[in-house]
This record gives C-alpha cells, sequence and structure tokens, in this order.
C-alpha cells in the first residue's frame, strides 16, 4: 500500500551503481537543456529569470520521489508558462510584486487541485478532453507563443493575449525594430532551426560517434546562449567605450544568486477566486500533456504508470514550485524524450538534474547579465513551433468530421479569444461531441451469416433474417442520454413491419444500463406487449444481469434472456436457423461484393 503513494519504494532498494552512472549522464545532458529553457519560459510568463531556475529545483524533488515515470522530465513547459501569463496578467501588472505573487499562488492553487483530485482517484476525468481538442489548442497555443516572442526578436514593445492583437500591435511598432537585436534573434533562431535538424548529421557525416552526436545537437541552446551573451556584453562595452548608455539590446540583466527560501504563497480569498478556474484548466491540461508523455516512454519499455498516482506527483510537484517561489509545472514532452534517449533509468534522475540546477543558481547567474532577452525569445520560438501540428487537422477530417470540427474550433477559439477561452471551448466542445455521439448510439438491425452461428450488420452483409424476428444490436451503454432514442428505434422497427412477433435487443456492447434506461426498457417491453410482440434480449453481460436481476424487469420481461443470438433464433426460428447452419461459408460483404461486380473483366 506504501509502495503506491510512494513509488520511490519500489526502484529504490534495488538502486546500483550501474543506475546511478546512466540516470547522473541523462541527467547532466537534461540540465544543458533546461537551463536555457528554464529562463526562457519564465521569460514567457512574464516572471524574472530566477523563477524559471526555481521551478525547475524542487519540483524535480518532489516528483522523483511520488512519481511513476521513470523518464518523465518535470518543469517549466511553454503552454503552462503562456496560461500563467493569462491568467496573472488579468490580476497584476508584469514586473510587480503582486504579480509574481499571483503566479506562485496560481502554483500552490494548482498543485492542491491536482493532490485533491489524486487522492479522490479522479485520473479519468481527463479523458473527457479529447485528442483532437487538446492538439488543437496546443497548436493555436504555439502561435501565440511564437507570435508573442517576436516583439523581443525585433527589440520592439508589442503586447496583446491573443493572435490578432499581437499582430496588430506588432505591426504599430515596426518603426522602432533595433537592428543590433533584430541580427541576434535572427541569428540565434536559424542557429537553433539548424542544430535541431541538421547538427547532428554533420557531426555523424565528419566522424562524431551517433550518440555523441545526439548529446552535442542537444547543446544547441546553450551554445547560442553562450555566443550572443558574448556578443552582448562585448557590445556593450563598445557603447561603454565611446561614451554610450548601452547597446540598447534588451538583457536578462542581474540575476540573484542563491537559493529560494521556502515561503508560503499569498492567502487572499479575492485573489484565489479569480485563479481558481485557470488554475483548474492549468492542471488538466498539464495533466493531459503528463501523462501522454508518461504512457508513450514508459510503453517503449513496457512499463507501467499509475495515473492517478501522477496526480499526486505532479501536485506534490506544483506545490514545491510554489512553496520555492516558482510557478507552475508539468511534464515537458522534448526534456522527457532527451531524458529518455540519454539514458534515465529512475526518477532519480530528474533529482540529479535538480541538484545540478541548484548548482547552476549557485555559480552560474553571475554570467547571465548579459543574455540577450533575444536569444530567450529564440529558444522559445524554436521550442514551440515543434508543437504546432496544423497537418493533423486534414488528417483528422479525413477521418471524423465531427473531431475536426472541433479541433477547428478550439484552434480559432484560442487564437481570436485567448488561451483561457480556446481551452474552455475545447472542454465544452469534447464534452458536447461526448454526449451527441453516445445519445445516438450505433444500433443495427442483424441477420444470420451462412454456415455460421454469427450475426452481421444486413447494411454491410448479405445475411438471413427472419420474417417475424428482428435483431436490434445496440452498441453502446444504455443511460438516460440514448433511452429515449432506443425506443424510438424500436417503435419505427414496429410500424415498418406489421408481421413482426419478436424483438431481441442484442447486447453484447452494453456494459451499463442505468435507472433512465432500465425505465425506457420497461416502457418498450410493455408497449410490444400490447402490441402483440415479444421482447427478448441476447447475449448481455454478468454484470448486467446481476443489475437487472436486482429490478422487476426480468419478472415483467414477456421473452427470454439468451446466452447467445444463435440461441434465440434457434428457439424463434429453428427450421430457418438450422436451413442457415446447414449453408456453405461465404463472404457476405456487400462492398466487396460490390467491388467485384464492378471491377473489369480479366481476358484469359
Amino acid at each position: 500500500m506504501l509502495k503506491r503513494f510512494l513509488p520511490i519504494l519500489d526502484w529504490g532498494p534495488s538502486y546500483s551503481r550501474d543506475t546511478f552512472a546512466a540516470d547522473i549522464i541523462a541527467a547532466v545532458i537534461v540540465t544543458i537543456m533546461l537551463i536555457p529553457q528554464s529562463l526562457a519560459y519564465a521569460l514567457l510568463a512574464g516572471l524574472p529569470a530566477e523563477v524559471g531556475l526555481y521551478a525547475s529545483i524542487a519540483p524535480l524533488l518532489v516528483y522523483a520521489i511520488f512519481g511513476t515515470s521513470r523518464a518523465l522530465a518535470v518543469g517549466p513547459v511553454a503552454v503552462a508558462s503562456l496560461m500563467t501569463a493569462a491568467a496573472v496578467g488579468e490580476i497584476a501588472a508584469q514586473g510587480t510584486p503582486e504579480y509574481l505573487g499571483a503566479a506562485i499562488a496560481l502554483a500552490f492553487l494548482s498543485g492542491l487541485m491536482l493532490l485533491a483530485m489524486g487522492v479522490a482517484r479522479l485520473g479519468f476525468l481527463a479523458a473527457f478532453l479529447s485528442h483532437p481538442v487538446i492538439s488543437g489548442f496546443i497548436t493555436a497555443s504555439g502561435l501565440i507563443i511564437a507570435a508573442s516572442q517576436i516583439r523581443h526578436i525585433l527589440g520592439i514593445k508589442a503586447d496583446g493575449h491573443n493572435l490578432l492583437d499581437l499582430t496588430l500591435s506588432i505591426f504599430a511598432h515596426l518603426d522602432e525594430i533595433h537592428l543590433p537585436t533584430l541580427l541576434i534573434g535572427v541569428g540565434a533562431t536559424a542557429f537553433l532551426f539548424w542544430a535541431r535538424k541538421s547538427l547532428r548529421p554533420f557531426l555523424i557525416g565528419k566522424g562524431v560517434d551517433p550518440k555523441l552526436a545526439t548529446i552535442l545537437a542537444r547543446t544547441g541552446p546553450v551554445v547560442a546562449v553562450a555566443l550572443t551573451t558574448i556578443i552582448s556584453a562585448s557590445l556593450a562595452g563598445l557603447a561603454h567605450l565611446f561614451g554610450s548608455d548601452g547597446s540598447g539590446i534588451r538583457i536578462v540583466g542581474e540575476v540573484p544568486s542563491g537559493l529560494p527560501l521556502p515561503a508560503l504563497p499569498p492567502f487572499d480569498v479575492e485573489l484565489w477566486t479569480r485563479l481558481a478556474v485557470p488554475a483548474l484548466l492549468i492542471s488538466v491540461v498539464g495533466y493531459v500533456e503528463t501523462i501522454s508523455v508518461a504512457q508513450t516512454l514508459a510503453a517503449k519499455k513496457r512499463q507501467r504508470i499509475d495515473p492517478d498516482q501522477e496526480l499526486i506527483a505532479l501536485g506534490g510537484a506544483n506545490l514545491g514550485a510554489a512553496l520555492s517561489g516558482g510557478f507552475p509545472v508539468t511534464g515537458g514532452f522534448a526534456r522527457s524524450v532527451v531524458n529518455f534517449d540519454a539514458g534515465a533509468e529512475t526518477p532519480a534522475a530528474g533529482a540529479y538534474t535538480a541538484v545540478l540546477m541548484a548548482l547552476a543558481t549557485l555559480t552560474l547567474t553571475p554570467l547571465l547579465y548579459f543574455l540577450p532577452q533575444a536569444t530567450l525569445a529564440a529558444t522559445i520560438i524554436v521550442a514551440v513551433l515543434s508543437l504546432v501540428d496544423l497537418k493533423a487537422l486534414p488528417r483528422i477530417f479525413a477521418y471524423s468530421k465531427p473531431d475536426a470540427a472541433a479541433m477547428a474550433a478550439t484552434i480559432l477559439v484560442t487564437l481570436g479569444f485567448g488561451v483561457e477561452k480556446g481551452i474552455l471551448a475545447g472542454v465544452s466542445l469534447s464534452l458536447m461531441l461526448h454526449l451527441y455521439r453516445s445519445s445516438r448510439p450505433h444500433v443495427a438491425i442483424v441477420g444470420q451469416v451462412p454456415g455460421t452461428e454469427h450475426f452481421r450488420n444486413v447494411q454491410r452483409h448479405t445475411v438471413v433474417t427472419a420474417p417475424d424476428v428482428v435483431t436490434i444490436r445496440v452498441d453502446e451503454s444504455l443511460y438516460f442520454a440514448n433511452a429515449r432514442f432506443l425506443e424510438d428505434v424500436v417503435q419505427a422497427e414496429i410500424a415498418a413491419n406489421p408481421r413482426l412477433a419478436h424483438v431481441v435487443l442484442m447486447c453484447p456492447a452494453v456494459n451499463e444500463i442505468d435507472a433512465s434506461a432500465l425505465e425506457s426498457l420497461e416502457a418498450i417491453n410493455h408497449r410490444l406487449k400490447d402490441g402483440g410482440v415479444t421482447l427478448h434480449l441476447s447475449e448481455v453481460k454478468g454484470p448486467v444481469m446481476d443489475r437487472l436481476a436486482r429490478s422487476v424487469f426480468l419478472g415483467e420481461l414477456t421473452g427470454k434472456v439468451f446466452l447467445t443470438q444463435c440461441d434465440a433464433m434457434r428457439s424463434l426460428a429453428p427450421d430457418l436457423t438450422a436451413r442457415t447452419l446447414g449453408e456453405t461459408r461465404r463472404d457476405t460483404s456487400r462492398k466487396a461484393n460490390a467491388l467485384r461486380m464492378t471491377a473489369p473483366a480479366q481476358l484469359p
């Protein structure tokens, strides 16, 4: 029982020297990647650079204790940073103590919500946020994030919480472009794109070991930070030499050395009330992203992820971020993949990363003074554009038009009205689609496949049916939203065929029948009885039968409950069923037969 809440007790006792070596190597590589990312995502969230470093220490230590993923890298991520900026920006102005306090309170509130959901085992709720909606939200958020960083690349002032406002603001200030900043920003962006796509093949082509080439390719952001910091410092030195106040390049400035002291967030009822909805949205989106990454990586090594425990671990990580002066965190896809590829064996790799980040916070911050904000913006742009997946829209449209419509609507609302309204629209659309689909379940009239005991849809197969028996296969659990729909289907079949004497509800896909659906079944039974038609059930699952047995329905049922559909037809139409079983098995697919009929004749 204790291992369930403390997964460290599962892998800790078997921890070995070889495992330590693998974890520490992965930690070094992830730390190299995390230092510029943590600074950049703090900039994206509208917070001081050191807050990004703080958010990359305590959360990793907490997750190492409570997390079930062996490779997940927790910390600041682009989407959560954007949502933080959008939420806190409505409460306080950037650069003020109130803004920082609100961001810390947001992390604390998000952690409490995730922790409560984990204790209550509510991880299943995230399943109601469909993949197309999440994909659309992340795509739109990536575009907004990239657009919001263009001002840093150009060295101008621009603001806005949606794509339209950002675009208009950028165009309105184009005459303020700062050339040195532009050159640094464009150069850093071009280098990072090249490093991401071409550095590894380039190094391998020069004879570097593929594994080492992969590691070196991950250091691209650090190289960009080092080079542009040197350039920025040199330009500032030249400007000072010629009597100028500075180069005009916006830099990170002084980053305080030292680790944060644990402190509680501001406890203000009005503040917490205003942050409640954004905190819930960040929690849900962050959890969905985290569990998706964790399960993907775990599957590669046949490991198991506990979704409810991940809620607890992620909640603890956010509480750790808040108590150490950070902002909301979640599992990062890119860093987790790097952690996995670098050979991380246990969550201890995250703990070692936290230690290395703490050392960097203690020793390296003076070197970041002249780091251009344009370089951090370039790091963000390159990272988030990999999240943009507009190609998914036509692919999903070809498969499911309603899902594509939900994805498109989420993208448009997010781009036009901001991230908070976008995710709310996405959640609403997900629930509406679920309710619509389940309220109109797929039902099929089925008949017997010749030569077998199988029954298939009469619209898809050439099958045998009895003139006085109709079998309706229900392909969904029955509950209040679709109970009336089933009544209408049965009534339509009765009206269309006056010769009917038996109706069989075939229930292999019915996992549950709620009280409303039970009333509908009782109503169907009584109506059919009044019309001289007998109602039967077939292939009812055990748990469903157990619940039906606790009602009066089975006692009032005019027909029988059959174990299989073939048993039902043997009882209701014995001669026809026997003849059909005796026939030769053949292909009954209407589509396949239609294709054969339309195919050109082959010459002998």
